[in-house]
């Protein structure tokens, strides 16, 4: 008797060529952080990696609350400067920055496709505890959403 294999998110070997993309944003601690663990979470063949032009270093620890809440662990991910990637190559590099008064980072490196998904910063937002934690959830969940749709675009 013959048992395949139940593999869930995951493509074919034969011809399979890992599709590497790269999330972008300024601080690198936040949007970029969780679109990362979306995509991953959607496949785990991705090579999925995010920096920022002036990464903070860390994470926003309530974009990791956020993100657990919904069962995805970003909390061992690391804020990376963009010049870690640089020269290396990129299917996809995705800029996830948004409003007008944000500088949306370039990146000059070797990539086939460059793409803008911008999202509000739920960091800089104010007011109460309550309003500041919707607005996390919010923009976690338009990210969620939005690369979801990429996803079935350049993937599935």
């Amino acid at each position: 008797m013959k048992i395949l294999s139940n593999r869930v998110n995951q493509r074919p070997k034969k011809n399979y060529k890992q599709m590497k993309i790269l999330i972008l944003c300024t601080g690198n601690s936040c949007r970029s952080q969780m679109a990362h663990g979306f995509l991953q979470s959607f496949d785990k063949n991705l090579i999925v990696c995010s920096a920022g032009t002036e990464a903070s270093g860390k994470l926003n620890e309530k974009a990791v609350k956020v993100m657990n809440e919904i069962g995805i662990d970003i909390s061992h991910h690391t804020s990376d400067s963009v010049d870690l990637y640089l020269n290396e190559e990129w299917e996809y590099v995705i800029t996830v920055c948004g409003g007008a008064n944000e500088n949306c980072p370039t990146f000059i490196g070797k990539v086939k496709h460059r793409l803008h998904i911008g999202f509000d910063d739920p960091s800089h937002v104010v007011g109460t505890d309550e309003f500041i934690w919707s607005e996390f959830r919010r923009v976690r969940d338009e990210i969620k959403e939005k690369f979801y749709e990429l996803y079935k675009k350049i993937v599935i």
